[in-house]
């Protein structure tokens, strides 16, 4: 007769490996979900990073006017995902200065709700705005217009 001990053993045994292989079937899928999240990540940074290569080429061009363009790329700079956040404001200064200087100034259709001599206070403070950074916002744009992702 076999042992009630032995009996118990076995089905525990049994009901062990089946956990584990349970448990590695779910790690694997976990493996692959996280896998195609990162294929995800890198496919959108690199759409944005073309984007970023554009409108950078623009604004050196002189294509794209400083404030559109520093509002565009600070945005988009800010858009990238990376496992450690990166402080593009330090890197382009003087991109993040326009930006910050001109980004509650209203634009398209919420410029008509001004008067007209409004609007040419708001224009000539952001021409001058854009007048005291083009200098330096032109050396950052060309170092825009050939960024590359870590790691690649």
């Amino acid at each position: 007769m076999i042992s009630p001990w032995l009996i118990a053993a076995l089905v525990g045994g049994v009901i062990i490996v089946g956990l584990a292989v349970y448990a590695g079937r779910l790690l694997a899928r976990l493996k692959l979900q996280t896998q195609r999240q990162q294929q995800a990540i890198t496919r959108r940074n690199e759409r944005i990073l073309e984007s970023i290569r554009t409108i950078a080429m623009a604004v050196r061009e002189d294509q794209c006017n400083l404030s559109e363009g520093a509002i565009r790329l600070a945005n988009l700079l800010n858009a990238l995902q990376f496992a450690q956040p990166k402080e593009f404001a330090g890197e382009y200064p003087g991109l993040y200065d326009l930006y910050e200087r001109v980004r509650e100034m209203p634009t398209h259709d919420a410029r008509k709700q001004y008067k007209r001599n409004e609007i040419m206070r708001m224009d000539l403070q952001r021409a001058g705005f854009e007048q005291e950074l083009e200098a330096q916002i032109k050396i950052e744009v060309t170092r825009l217009a050939s960024l590359e992702l870590p790691g690649r």
